[in-house]
């Protein structure tokens, strides 16, 4: 055998043997929840395996993977790196692949077909419940807390990626609880409030007594940014829980005016693929991006992970809170009453109009300014108090109404000399309105949510009574 085809031989078993360890495991449910499906090579159909449209979360090993919403790689693609995919909302394809395969490492592939970065399995905790306090981040196991000064401390968590199993003494003895990707707002309820002394991942492929887990989190959902084409959230708008890196592609290209941040920080560039100036986004409402000089500007947009170190003067000035009202992963819905509905417009507006004083003054009969005068003054007072075609209507009666009251000003032996004074009133302002407050009843317990459009008889909430779009 010649040293060329020895050669090409060791390049195809070492080709080969990349390939055999790939491998891709889909999960029902988000969190790695649920009937897996785990394969090794392309899968064209996945009904032909009983799995079409069910996968919600991804562990890919070793290799890259591309999975499609229709059979035969067609359709939506996107490509996924090696991780975890705590759920696949972010990248359009939950409950929705048809087919996957694995791509060779001297394949090219254009960034924006990417999925978002995947997550790697973290867990954060919390001195104070509600994720309060000083925090303590780890990617690997910790056998003793109190080498981190952090032992016995925890009193919340986020659980990202993968599950992990919290112990109350080092080593992982004592009583121990696992915990699925999530947010747990307080370890009381587990029992385990400042007492965490060690933890460690627990692998998706490790299968777990039900009575082990600790109870459901709240479900930690993909950032979000919302551009709209013009100030005030108004116009269209373009949703994205991805990196974007042109947004010629998807026809928004210079056309944002303001951005709604939900969930992480984003970075927003004025030139494609992330260059020009770009400026950092923080979780919040931005009703106009004139104030940092990219007002139909914006042509590529990406996460800022929660890890990255960020320079004071790359932010935005700080914006008005957003409250992110989405549905999380198998988060129940209910339908609560509203009891009362409130349209709130800008602030009350300041009016004036111009009156005459009557000084007697001796006659020079028939008074042509003062009914031209009378004229204006009536038109506009009907204008006021018209609506719709009673509008126009108002507006033409005021004036002949006006017009005949100044003609019969100048009537007897004297006329009237009319000096102007200015006469103002507040009243209620005539713009569209900025919001609804509305107030609904769940579960005998009255609560209150300001939207954006006139809701219906009922609202959609959470187990809490939390509104949910």
């Amino acid at each position: 055998m010649t040293s060329f085809i020895k050669t090409a031989v060791t390049v195809a078993v070492l080709a080969g043997a990349a390939q055999a360890g790939a491998q891709v495991t889909f999960y029902a449910n988000d969190g790695f929840q649920g009937q897996s499906f785990t394969t090794q090579r392309a899968v064209e159909n996945f009904n032909r395996f009983g799995f079409n449209d069910r996968a919600s979360s991804v562990v890919v090993q070793n290799n890259r993977w591309e999975v499609c919403n229709d059979a035969q790689f067609g359709g939506q693609c996107a490509v996924l790196r090696p991780g975890h995919y705590p759920t696949l909302a972010s990248t359009g394809l939950n409950d929705r692949i048809s087919s996957a395969r694995v791509l060779r490492s001297n394949v090219r592939v254009d960034d924006s077909r990417y999925a978002p970065l995947p997550s790697k399995p973290q867990v954060t905790f919390y001195e104070n419940d509600s994720f309060g306090g000083r925090s303590f981040t780890t990617e690997s196991e910790i056998r003793n807390f109190q080498r981190a000064g952090f032992n016995d401390r925890a009193s919340s968590v986020v659980v990202i990626g993968d599950r992990w199993e919290a112990c109350e003494d080092v080593r992982y003895r004592g009583r121990c609880v696992i915990l699925r990707p999530g947010r747990y707002a307080s370890l009381g309820a587990m029992g385990l409030n400042d007492r965490v002394s060690s933890v460690r991942e627990i692998g998706a492929n490790i299968r777990i007594d039900e009575r082990r887990y600790a109870p459901q989190p709240v479900a930690v959902i993909a950032p979000q940014v919302i551009f709209y084409e013009n100030d005030g959230f108004g116009g269209r708008s373009f949703t994205s829980e991805r990196q974007i890196g042109d947004f010629q592609r998807f026809g928004f290209n210079d056309r944002a005016s303001s951005v709604v941040v939900i969930g992480d920080r984003w970075e927003v560039c004025e030139d494609a693929r992330f260059t020009g100036r770009c400026v950092v986004l923080r979780p919040g409402r931005y009703p106009s991006l004139a104030a940092m000089g990219l007002n139909n500007r914006v042509s590529s947009v990406r996460e800022v992970g929660a890890n990255v170190r960020i320079e004071d003067n790359r932010y935005a000035p700080l914006p008005v809170p957003v409250y992110d009202s989405r549905r999380r992963p198998q988060e129940p819905v209910y339908l609560a009453d509203v009891t009362s509905v409130r349209a709130v417009v800008g602030p009350p507006q300041q009016r004036c109009w111009i009156e005459q004083g009557q000084v007697a003054q001796p006659a020079s009969g028939y008074n042509v300014p003062a009914a031209l005068a009378g004229a204006v003054l009536g038109g506009v007072l009907g204008h006021q108090v018209g609506g719709g075609r009673g509008k126009d209507l108002a507006t033409v009666g005021g004036a002949v109404a006006g017009a005949a009251i100044g003609a019969n000003v100048g009537g007897g032996t004297q006329q009237a000399a009319t000096p102007n004074v200015q006469r103002c009133e507040t009243v209620p302002s005539q713009s569209k309105p900025e919001f609804w407050d509305v107030t609904y009843n769940f579960r005998g317990l009255e609560h209150r949510v300001q939207l954006t459009a006139p809701p219906g008889p009922t609202v959609s909430v959470n187990e809490r009574g939390e509104p949910r779009t």
